[in-house]
């Protein structure tokens, strides 16, 4: 696979933190000084999916991890991939680089996994930006994700022939992406072992009570309450098959002075989809 194309659209080197799993790879760009943007990404995506950020927020310290697993991150064979765990490793990170007063922007499983760390430290949370995600038990679950929860056929399936990343830059994009992006995207997941967390993430999404991570998600949608107060803007693709409007309502009804702006013409991959939309409502919404 050439790399050169992706690769102009992430120049950045990165750094790494030992957190339980392994070594984490984060970006820690623009202004030390300056206001933190805290990205955290979701499946099966990488910190590639938030690079506009670093670009447009130069006046930002713009703080972007690989959930282990995922991206330039370790991806242990023996780790349990569990919500809880990705949590701590945020948080390890967080207080790692003594982010405070932190601007959080949230997609797909980085919804849960922020509000973990969001609920549990509020004080430390200044803004809250949501994308296409949820931190609360549904019983929503498209039947293809599903499909892929089947054992064996969904290791055949994710980890065989890469069916949830692959599948994702076509289904997760309303106008298509280049092939510098698709190849960005899927550029960490290239072999069985490098799509563990691609089926994890699957695996791990709480259905019913007894999943090891049905507790953890209970108790942070228990605690959204905490957030009440934060400023919060929702930005939604609605043209979205796996977090389609039911979950933007959901949000809407959780927080309601949440500002929320809504797209029928934007898909699951909301930064592709519509960079040139979210980046002023985040620049308003930041200053």
């Amino acid at each position: 696979m050439s790399t050169e194309g992706w690769k102009v659209l992430y120049p950045y080197t990165g750094k790494f933190l030992d957190v339980d799993g392994g070594r984490l790879h984060y970006l820690d760009e623009g202004d030390k000084d300056g206001p933190v943007l805290l990205a955290l990404h979701g499946n099966p995506t990488w910190s590639f999916y938030w690079r506009a950020l670093i670009e447009e927020f130069p006046n930002h310290r713009v703080v972007i991890p690989d959930h282990i697993g995922c991206g330039l991150s370790d991806k242990p064979q023996d780790w349990g991939y569990r919500l809880a765990q990705h949590v701590s490793n945020v948080q390890a990170l967080v207080e790692h680089l003594g982010l405070k007063n932190i601007n959080l922007m949230v997609h797909d499983w980085g919804g849960a996994i922020g509000m973990g760390l969001a609920t549990a430290d509020p004080d430390r949370i200044q803004k809250l930006i949501i994308t296409n995600t949820a931190a609360f038990l549904s019983p929503h679950i498209p039947t293809t994700i599903a499909m892929c929860r089947i054992p064996v056929l969904g290791s055949l399936m994710v980890r065989g022939g890469n069916a949830f990343a692959w599948v994702a830059t076509w289904r997760a994009t309303y106008k298509g992406l280049s092939k510098d992006v698709k190849e960005g995207l899927l550029f960490p997941y290239d072999s069985w072992g490098n799509r563990i967390a691609t089926h994890r993430f699957v695996l791990d999404i709480p259905m019913k009570p007894g999943h090891p991570s049905y507790d953890t998600l209970q108790g942070i949608e228990h605690n959204l309450v905490r957030l009440k107060e934060k400023p919060m803007v929702l930005l939604w693709g609605d043209d979205d098959f796996c977090f389609s409007p039911v979950f933007r309502k959901k949000w809407m009804e959780i927080f309601p002075n949440a500002v929320v702006h809504a797209w029928d013409d934007v898909g699951h991959y909301v930064m592709e989809d519509a960079r040139e939309r979210v980046i002023p409502i985040v620049r308003e919404f930041l200053n």
